[in-house]
């Protein structure tokens, strides 16, 4: 295929209005990326610690400033508020339609934005984070979603993968305009930097007004027209065109066998083997977490000052740029190399520059040190923004059938907001040296590179190579291959139309089995072809 993604040899149609499409749905991640990433700044605004102090002052500096628990709970309560939201993004996704529930989610959003800006205390800051972060959990949930039901399936990785580019994005505009506000004195300084966000949440809603509802949830709803004119607008297709129509049509019939092994409620999420694909993409997700990045982006330039580091805004936006850049060819090498080698390399990568950072970080205390502790802080990062960073949302918007889809994301998306929250909350207790306190600074990277260790063997015995196949082959794939290191070579041989046509019981049927009753009617219409009088010597 040479060295740039090129669409399948006689693939019909345009792949650009669903790629164009999908780039501009995964603006959204600026919203999750723009907030997590202007919190660890405003936390250390002079401004905004005098105005949220409660009386506490900061041994190091002597200035007016908010408590560790407090500290904790700012930040760790955006992750509350989306774990809640990625978990009811399935009756919003499943009720509204994907479209509609992305714009309603972004309303959310900005209830929660305004919150912020007009608070002058904690308990309403703490609110407006909160709402805030359920828009955010909503959001991260149903983008994925979206991209993954509308993209073409040799590229579905890229145009997903770019939904983690844009919280790379967001988290350099906010490392910008942090860095801009810093030095004012007036409340402008964190009330900029918190407003800028109605932009982009009003962005995403005035898109999402003119773009298409899913071919995929239409055909859910039983609304086949609209799904046929969604779809042929997404492949730049007349809607009786002979690919379209068989497009569609494997999407249906899918849906159709999907829905003959029984009801889709949160229940059969853990049934058969979509238990075991609803965990592997719960684990990914919270595995995604446990890598530490956020640490980086949450807590990074407060780290970076405790650790004799001048400037710390600034090593915070250089960390930022590295993770925008480095993401890039991730999207590339999601595609080209497949999920499972993307993501042992990443976790490989990860693991070794852990453990040098925590090496370095207690073992010396230099200015050579702090130099060698920010490379292997920014080697870091690329190793997760080429990787984990896209491939886990790549990963888990391919693993579900059409009936379970939203329900299933909604609770791996869920996972990946749980650990946040989890890492937010306790990475000062972990970090900082007050009463109560580990203290482990720089050690904290130990649980870092430990939890990398992990990903290499769950990516190993558990994550399936999904690169080029449509989200109704991936069926197959965890229908017939048992082991994830089986799956590099699978080649899907059945379609689900001729599922449909067989006539054949699902439920007491495995798919091995119809689709061996598919081959033997094959072999006997064929068989019979043949001997037919007068046309044996023609076929």
């Amino acid at each position: 295929m040479g060295f740039m993604l090129k669409k399948p040899e006689g693939s019909a149609g345009s792949a650009l209005p669903a790629i164009l499409i999908g780039l501009f749905v995964a603006f959204g991640g600026i919203l999750f990326g723009y907030d997590t990433g202007t919190i660890g700044g405003i936390l250390a605004m002079d401004a905004w610690r005098k105005q949220f102090s409660t009386g506490h002052i900061n041994p190091k500096d002597g200035l007016p400033d908010v408590t560790a628990s407090q500290s904790s709970e700012i930040v760790s309560i955006l992750s509350a508020g989306t774990f809640f939201g990625a978990l009811t993004a399935a009756p919003f996704a499943d009720f509204m339609g994907r479209r509609l529930a992305l714009i309603a989610s972004s309303w959310v959003f900005i209830l929660g934005v305004i919150l912020q800006t007009a608070s002058t205390a904690i308990p309403m800051f703490v609110a407006g984070r909160f709402f805030a972060g359920y828009g955010v959990g909503l959001v991260s949930a149903l983008i994925p979603l979206y991209q993954s039901e509308t993209a073409p399936k040799w590229i579905r990785g890229t145009v997903v993968g770019a939904y983690q580019w844009a919280i790379t994005i967001g988290l350099l505009l906010a490392s910008i305009v942090d860095n801009a506000t810093k030095n004012r004195t007036d409340t402008g300084s964190y009330r900029i930097p918190i407003a800028v966000q109605f932009a982009w949440a009003l962005i995403i809603i005035s898109g999402m007004l003119f773009l298409p509802e899913t071919p995929r949830f239409l055909v859910k709803k039983g609304k086949h027209t609209k799904a046929c004119k969604a779809l042929s607008r997404l492949r730049r297709l007349d809607m009786d065109h002979p690919a379209l129509v068989e497009e569609l049509g494997e999407i249906q019939a899918n849906h159709q066998y999907e829905m003959s092994l029984g009801k889709a409620t949160y229940l059969d999420c853990f049934k058969g083997n979509l238990r075991k694909r609803l965990l592997t993409g719960c684990s990914l997700q919270a595995l995604q977490q446990l890598t530490g990045v956020n640490f980086i982006f949450y807590y990074g330039t407060s780290f970076f000052k405790n650790s004799g580091i001048h400037n710390p805004f600034i090593i915070n936006l250089i960390t930022s740029i590295v993770n925008v850049v480095s993401t890039v060819p991730g999207l590339y090498l999601v595609e080209k190399w497949g999920r499972r080698p993307l993501l042992l390399f990443g976790a490989i990568g990860m693991f070794i520059c852990q453990f040098i950072i925590a090496i370095v970080g207690t073992t010396t205390s230099s200015l050579v040190a702090n130099k060698v502790l920010i490379a292997f802080v920014c080697i870091y990062i690329f190793f997760f923004a080429c990787s984990w960073g896209p491939c886990a949302w790549v990963v888990t918007g391919e693993l579900f059938p059409l009936k379970v889809r939203a329900k299933s994301l909604s609770m791996t998306t869920a996972s990946n907001w749980l650990l946040n929250w989890a890492i937010a909350y306790a990475t000062p207790y972990l970090v900082d040296s007050g009463p109560g306190d580990a203290g482990l600074g720089s050690k904290v990277f130990f649980i870092w590179g430990s939890c990398c260790g992990v990903c290499i063997v769950f990516v190993w015995f558990f994550i399936y190579e999904t690169k080029g196949l449509s989200l109704e082959q991936v069926d197959e794939l965890y229908a017939k291959v048992g082991h994830a290191w089986h799956s590099k070579g699978f080649v899907p041989t059945i379609s689900f139309q001729e599922v449909q046509d067989t006539g054949v019981n699902t439920r007491t049927h495995t798919l091995a089995d119809i689709e061996a009753d598919v081959q033997r009617k094959k072999s006997i219409a064929h068989t019979e072809h043949v001997d037919v009088p007068g046309l044996s010597e023609k076929v």
